[in-house]
């Protein structure tokens, strides 16, 4: 029994908090801490016992000084340490916020893979545990720590109370400790909010977050103002936020029936100590200096009634538990098995999809299914098929975002789980069609991990952004002398980070859309661009647009998450299979005037192009 009670304590939140977040987080303050905790706890019945004792020699001239100077010291660390203890709780509240957040960065970028960044119920667990910080979902720690040392200390000042108070009767503490404490266990289930992480919450609290997101993002700010989404946008926030306020505002409703019953126990254990107090003084038992003593003592063991500590540190703790979760779960989700094989000067020979089946956690059914295919080192391969086909599946298994629900995905013979994670990664470079735009210098955009300014300059100029912005300016305008970019030019910049990866010694690029943002003769340049500059490494390419398709050495086409066509483009053309009447269908949407404007050379292509550009083939 005392075993089970022990390991429910250990687990509970407030644990977690008192004897785990806050001693991580910083130990120095929060030895202060508990320190001014113990110390503000002996201050109320040591001043109480010193009035007494100042009473009890007030005539006697010579013996005054000592009571005297002994009430003043105690109050005057009263009214000192209290503040104290405030500012250092809060920066204590400051630390072991930032602490968490910091666990909550390692089990969000932790994990090798990225099922866990994919997984709803994470996702909203992880909404709950981030909002902490921001009030939303639990009481800032800076403001709870103040005011759970506070309760503490009122705590520990009761109990001091009760101990002295049972030097006039052993009974008379006793029934004080009891009733004091009693609205703590009559009344907790009407001041704790238990439904905080239930699935209605989490409901609610993601629908609020998306509409504020929207609200303040800057790229929804165009379509919201176009199309008079602004009312929606705030009435959602407001309508979840609301629900989310009843809901809390329901689980607070006191019970009358415990406050009755706590009312009844305060006024007969205080009436039965006081009256037993004012008998002992009128039979001459009690001098007036102890009664004194004990009736200021009695009323000090009240601050065991401090409710509010109770809702304090029950708010504030229970995020802790759920960020100390989410690092075993997120692992769990987005872990990969661990390779040690250095990945060095790899690809070499090939790469081989070998029978490789995918489904997602939280998908229907499989994406990849019995897929085969084999990658010559130093050649380009393009990927094509229809949307949902699995050609983006099979890049996230190239970069090893996930791992095979079925068969294996080797690199010269080796099986790519067996290579270490950072090595192979390192071996990669890619170009995603979702890049992202970091608000950062155009030098640290286009080589984040660093790289000389020589090395910069030349992969700009291969990806035809040579001119766009210098090196030190911020490519957002929110900072000051920052620039903003076309959706062109920041395809070109995440085309450049790609080849700086290249020139620093990847033997694979990725390029995913890789020139879906740019015009027909954009694309026909940067293209020829990245050919040139890719033409010593392996090159995987995921495209609709037929005219960057047709340079690759050889493509594939993918339906169903299988290989069904495989080859050079006027190999393709020949057998008149999907591949053919997937360009047929594209090139056919052109006027064939059209195409005389163009050069011999490139009229397909940029005609394929400007079709993709007005619509994407379904």
């Amino acid at each position: 029994m005392v075993a089970r009670w022990w390991h429910k304590l250990r687990d509970s939140p407030e644990w977690q908090l008192l004897f785990g977040a806050i001693w991580s987080a910083d130990r120095k303050l929060t030895v202060g801490w508990w320190a001014l905790v113990v110390l503000r706890a002996m201050l109320p019945p040591g001043l109480s016992v010193s009035i007494g004792w100042l009473v009890g020699v007030v005539g006697d001239h010579d013996r005054l000084l000592p009571p005297l100077v002994t009430v003043g010291v105690l109050f005057v660390a009263m009214q000192t340490l209290g503040p104290l203890h405030t500012q250092l709780a809060t920066n204590l509240g400051d630390r072991t916020s930032a602490a968490l957040q910091d666990r909550l960065m390692v089990a969000t970028t932790g994990p090798a893979g990225i099922a866990h960044l994919e997984d709803p119920d994470l996702a909203s667990d992880f909404t709950l545990a981030r909002d902490f910080d921001l009030g939303l979902t639990a009481v800032r720690m800076r403001d709870a720590m103040p005011n759970i040392g506070s309760g503490f200390a009122g705590f520990g000042a009761g109990i001091v109370s009760a101990v002295v108070v049972g030097g006039f009767a052993w009974w008379a503490g006793l029934v004080l400790l009891v009733v004091w404490l009693s609205p703590h266990f009559l009344l907790r289930d009407s001041l704790a909010w238990k439904d905080w992480g239930s699935a209605e919450i989490k409901e609610h609290q993601r629908h609020a977050e998306y509409a504020y997101r929207m609200a303040v993002d800057t790229p929804a700010a165009k379509e919201i103002r176009l199309f008079g989404l602004a009312g929606w946008t705030a009435g959602r926030f407001r309508d979840r936020r609301t629900k989310l306020l009843e809901i809390a505002l329901a689980a607070f409703r006191m019970r009358e029936r415990s406050v009755g019953l706590s009312l009844l126990a305060l006024v007969v254990g205080n009436g039965i100590v006081f009256a037993t107090l004012a008998r002992a003084a009128i039979n001459g038992d009690l001098d007036l200096s102890r009664l004194i003593a004990y009736a200021g003592t009695a009323m000090g063991v009240s601050a065991l009634a401090n409710l509010d500590f109770d809702w304090w540190l029950s708010d504030a703790s229970r995020p802790v538990p759920l960020v100390n979760g989410l690092l075993g779960r997120m692992q769990g989700a987005g872990g990969l098995p661990v390779g040690h094989r250095a990945a060095a000067g790899l690809p070499a020979s090939q790469l081989r999809f070998e029978n490789v089946s995918f489904g997602y956690p939280h998908g229907s059914g499989l994406i990849l299914d019995g897929l085969d295919l084999t990658i010559e080192a130093g050649q380009s391969l393009a990927i094509v098929g229809q949307n949902g086909a699995g050609k983006t599946t099979l890049v996230k298994l190239l970069a090893r975002l996930y791992d095979p629900t079925a068969g294996r995905i080797t690199v010269d013979g080796v099986d790519l789980r067996e290579l270490d994670v950072d090595s192979w990664r390192g071996q990669v470079s890619a170009a995603f069609q979702d890049f992202v735009r970091y608000q950062v210098p155009l030098r640290d955009n286009v080589a984040p991990a660093g790289g000389s300014d020589e090395l910069i300059m030349e992969s700009l100029e291969q990806a035809g952004a040579s001119r766009l912005a210098a090196l030190d300016t911020v490519l957002s305008k929110q900072y000051a002398g920052g620039t903003d970019l076309s959706g062109g030019q920041w395809q070109r910049v995440a085309l450049a980070r790609a080849l700086a990866r290249v020139r620093a010694g990847a033997k694979l690029i990725i390029l995913d859309e890789p020139t879906a943002q740019l015009d027909v003769r954009g694309e026909a340049e940067v293209f020829e661009r990245i050919l040139q500059a890719t033409r010593d490494i392996t090159t995987i390419l995921v495209s609709h647009r037929f005219s960057t398709v047709r340079h690759a050495d050889r493509i594939c086409v993918i339906e169903h998450g299988r290989v069904i066509e495989s080859g050079s483009h006027d190999d393709l053309m020949a057998i008149n299979g999907r591949y053919r009447t997937m360009f047929d269908l594209q090139a056919s949407r052109f006027d064939d005037d059209l195409n005389d404007e163009f050069d011999d050379d490139f009229d397909d292509d940029l005609a394929d192009g400007l079709n993709d550009d007005q619509g994407e083939l379904a």
